[in-house]
């Protein structure tokens, strides 16, 4: 199972920090993932990390404002967003995969999905 939250409301401008707690397994040989939906679009991708925590992965709109990192002693993720602008509203969700299936950046590939947490980035 996984936990994401950290989620809220914020100006634009500012910070925020996402958690993704894993639980019931480890996650050491697999993608970990984030991504978002905002209302009426589809589910993006944000990022990606390796268990190991050596291969990161990002989408072009979100390099240089966002981080993704890990804490494998706490079978967590995070995802660090700066600079947020009121287009980064959305439902972000975490995920995680088997490495070795399929790429990162697709979501279809992706067994396991957190509730979401949402984030309001207001003007």
């Amino acid at each position: 199972q996984l936990q994401a939250y950290g989620g809220g409301l914020v100006q634009a401008g500012g910070s925020l920090r996402l958690s993704c707690a894993a639980s019931g397994r480890t996650f050491s040989r697999s993608h970990m993932g984030w991504f978002r939906q905002a209302a009426g679009k589809e589910r993006e991708f944000i990022a990606a990390i390796t268990g190991s925590g050596g291969i990161t992965y990002y989408a072009d709109f979100v390099k240089g404002r966002f981080t993704i990192d890990i804490d494998n002693a706490k079978n967590t993720w995070f995802l660090r967003m700066n600079s947020l602008k009121p287009e980064d509203t959305a439902v972000y969700y975490c995920a995680a995969k088997s490495y070795y299936r399929g790429s990162a950046f697709d979501s279809a590939t992706y067994d396991f999905w957190g509730q979401g947490t949402l984030v309001t980035v207001s003007s």
